[in-house]
């Protein structure tokens, strides 16, 4: 067991690294802007909420490729590995096509559909539509990255991620406030400066890609026209980037439920999914670690090692979140603080902050079922619980305890987890009830 666990963390510690980076930085950027008042951090927090959506919406063109790649890699058949990432790629030249037309044409119109005050849709649209910009690229390094995965590579998404981070920080600092003999340009500084890292990243992924791993694995190849794995592809990219999407959606009429409440509320809410993103943290990383030794044993004809990786994965993350909620629990109003100093603000966060602590392992459990899932190719049930839960559950339950009891925000969160918890029990007997005997490479011949 020791040896798998070691196994285990060799590819989630760096993938944690690079979550918590990107975690970091988003934390660093909020604190940053934060200090320019109430107004900007709701306009930040509104703002992550929709790209979040544009993100999940394409974000199935990556998880796919990691899957397939990951089950490529394991059946030591990378040239198909190969032609599957090129076929994503070109779903991401026609997705960069629609995020830049959304971006020049449709920010200002999503504030006005959230109901934000019309200070908010002044200060907040220009930096919302940089922010579309900067999505463009974000959507090719997810490939890059669930390419790197999928054949076992974690660490260079770390480093990549970590540069880019750190120089978002940097110039979110220097264009914000003038630092560094920079220009001060206020919340549009912030915005900029995430686009910059954003293509840093894209650009240090494409050379690892096309000039590193072009010796041992010939990425610089030209791609004929395969009807059928095109079909496959979009298709699992359809099914995966609608879950997301779904999930993203929901938060997405959570965030205008909250943003009803008011500017102190809305800040509130999202200092508290800031904290809450540290314990995303290791969910993502196990998740994602469960992909890829699941879909790898797929790959070798060993259905039933994947069943067991997935299982010590979940294992693992468990403790990790444990740990990470036990912190967050006692010193929840002290973390607030580091966000703002207003007391209506931070009291209701430290609130926020200590209902999600411990209620957090559901959302792993999500994220550890769900990344094995993935790795067999089960798409479908991912795709109808998504579905299902979000809009049966969640956005009902949310309103009628937001509103209907009033119970505000503390209500909102207890339907955020309530919907969490259901989730992630979800995907917990998934796992465990199917017959991984059945379990076989995902082809276009058996893709249905």
């Amino acid at each position: 067991m020791m040896k798998e666990w070691k196994k285990i963390l060799l590819l989630a510690i760096p993938s944690i690294a690079s979550f918590a980076s990107s975690t970091l930085t988003g934390t660093i950027n909020l604190i940053l802007v934060g200090h320019l008042g109430a107004l900007a951090i709701a306009i930040v927090g509104v703002t992550n909420v929709v790209m979040y959506n544009v993100w999940a919406l394409f974000s199935g063109i990556g998880h796919t490729t990691n899957y397939l790649v990951a089950q490529n890699y394991g059946s030591n058949d990378m040239k198909k590995g190969i032609e599957r990432t090129y076929i994503a790629f070109y779903l991401c030249i026609a997705a960069s096509v629609f995020i830049l037309l959304v971006g020049l044409l449709l920010p200002e119109g999503i504030f006005k559909v959230l109901g934000s005050s019309a200070e908010m849709i002044e200060e907040g649209t220009s930096y919302l539509q940089i922010r579309f910009f900067a999505m463009i690229f974000g959507t090719f390094t997810f490939v890059f990255h669930g390419f790197l995965r999928g054949i076992g590579d974690t660490k260079t998404p770390m480093i990549s991620t970590i540069i880019g981070g750190a120089l978002m920080i940097f110039f979110t600092f220097g264009l914000t406030y003038g630092k560094f003999g920079l220009p001060e340009i206020g919340l549009v500084g912030a915005g900029i400066a995430f686009f910059i890292g954003e293509v840093v990243t894209f650009l240090f992924c494409a050379y690892v890609y096309f000039i590193k791993l072009h010796p041992e694995y010939g990425t610089r190849v030209r791609i004929a026209f395969n009807r059928l794995e095109s079909k496959l592809i979009f298709g699992e990219s359809s099914k995966l980037g609608i879950q997301e999407f779904s999930l993203a959606m929901a938060m997405f009429v959570f965030t205008g439920f909250v943003t009803r409440l008011g500017t102190e509320a809305l800040a509130a809410n999202e200092i508290a999914l800031s904290v809450m993103s540290f314990g995303f943290m290791p969910a993502f990383a196990f998740g994602s670690t469960a992909t890829i030794l699941v879909g790898q044993e797929i790959g070798r004809g060993k259905p039933l090692n994947g069943r067991r990786a997935g299982t010590h994965t979940a294992i693992l993350g468990c403790i990790f979140i444990l740990l990470l909620g036990t912190f967050e629990f006692f010193f929840s109003e002290q973390i607030a603080k580091i966000y703002t100093k207003d007391p209506q603000v931070f009291h209701l966060a430290g609130k926020l902050i200590m209902i999600s602590a411990f209620l957090q392992i559901f959302d792993g459990l999500l994220n550890f079922y769900a990344g094995a899932l993935r790795g067999i190719g089960d798409t479908s049930f991912l795709l109808k619980i998504s579905l299902v839960l979000g809009w049966v559950l969640f956005i009902p339950l949310s309103y009628v305890l937001t509103f209907t009891l009033n119970l505000g925000s503390v209500g909102a969160w207890i339907s955020l987890y309530a919907y969490l918890t259901v989730f992630g029990i979800s995907m917990m007997v998934r796992f465990y009830r199917t017959d991984w005997n059945t379990i076989r490479l995902k082809t276009v011949e058996n893709a249905s």
